[in-house]
């Protein structure tokens, strides 16, 4: 999110920051562009994250995310779009880009995938919902309109990003580097968009897995482990997803303590999805470990989405050795 004090122009010199989802594998392409293809032949998802939903100007981030994977196997595109707001500040930023990823078979065992993102961004400030001194007096409200000087006009950016993921059946890690040219964002003091760096690795361990051209079986257990850096801000995290289909459970531990770094908040996720027949349902909430946190309300983030994996297509393709296979990172 946007820091309050770089929308009002408190500091001399202000970053902003990109959003923030609980749900990293829900929102895979946002997290990094070489996802796109890898779990589906075609997927749709929206993902919707209210944060501090006790504030009056409560932070609200809606996503929209789609990928296509080619026939061929060795390309996907991917589209997204990402909508984030506050209420009483009246901040909005808008982005949206398209993906491309190239996958490849490094040897019989492990897969190789490498992804890069272009995204038009928009971002403005809304000062209707804002109130100054000059429109006060002794009764309340004047009516009048403010002679303060209002000057942060919208602004119009372009952002890249690349990604890359290394991955087996039952391991992957990543690297994701984004706002690769930093751009500008037109506050009156020079504020630009810090490059997001995200490194993720888990391991899923499978006690059952079976799969028929029915129905798909899956009884596991999956640790993660995930570090992002932006600007002068870090965070780490760990969790832990258990499956057993078609419910998969997770908590993701938010908030690790890293040398030279500041003491962070501490913040327990915990995860429910389900996944039946094309349809994958997800429900998060962030649960406060400080007392700061915990007055703000946590976060609700809600994720469907809409995938389609073609079995026989798939057969034909094992057939034809062209197939490559899914990442083993958590899904629903």
């Amino acid at each position: 999110m946007l820091a309050v004090g770089c929308i009002i122009g408190l500091p001399s010199v202000a970053q902003a920051q990109d959003l923030y989802f609980s749900q990293p594998y829900a929102t895979r392409l946002h997290t990094n562009p070489a996802f796109a293809g890898l779990l589906d032949d075609y997927s749709v998802s929206l993902n919707y994250r209210n944060q501090f939903p006790t504030l009056a100007g409560t932070f609200q981030t809606s996503q929209l995310a789609a990928d296509y994977r080619m026939r061929n196997q060795r390309s996907a595109v991917g589209f997204l779009l990402n909508y984030d707001r506050t209420g009483s500040v009246g901040y909005t930023r808008f982005e949206v880009g398209g993906l491309y990823a190239y996958h490849t078979r490094l040897t019989e065992y492990i897969s190789l995938s490498a992804g890069l993102q272009a995204s038009y961004g928009n971002q403005r400030v809304s000062y209707g919902n804002l109130v100054f001194g000059d429109q006060l007096s002794d009764e309340g409200l004047t009516g009048n309109p403010t002679a303060e000087t209002l000057d942060v006009a919208p602004v119009n950016y372009l952002t890249i990003g690349v990604g890359g993921l290394l991955y087996t059946e039952r391991f992957w890690i990543g690297a994701a580097a984004h706002h690769l040219n930093q751009p500008d964002l037109g506050f009156e003091t020079q504020t630009k968009l810090p490059m997001r760096l995200n490194l993720n690795t888990g391991y899923k361990h499978y006690f059952v897995r079976t799969s028929t051209p029915i129905r798909t079986r899956e009884i596991s257990l999956t640790g993660t482990a995930s570090y992002t850096r932006q600007g002068g801000s870090q965070r780490a995290e760990v969790g832990l997803y258990g499956t057993v289909s078609p419910i998969t459970l997770g908590a993701v531990y938010r908030g690790m303590p890293l040398p030279g770094a500041p003491q962070p908040q501490q913040i327990i996720a915990a995860i429910a999805g389900i996944s039946t027949g094309v349809f994958r349902f997800g429900y998060s909430y962030d649960v406060s470990l400080s007392d700061f946190s915990a007055d703000l309300g946590g976060a609700h983030e809600l994720s469907v989405s809409v995938r389609n994996f073609d079995r026989i297509e798939d057969a034909w393709r094992r057939l034809r050795h062209r197939n490559f296979k899914a990442i083993p990172t958590p899904a629903f």
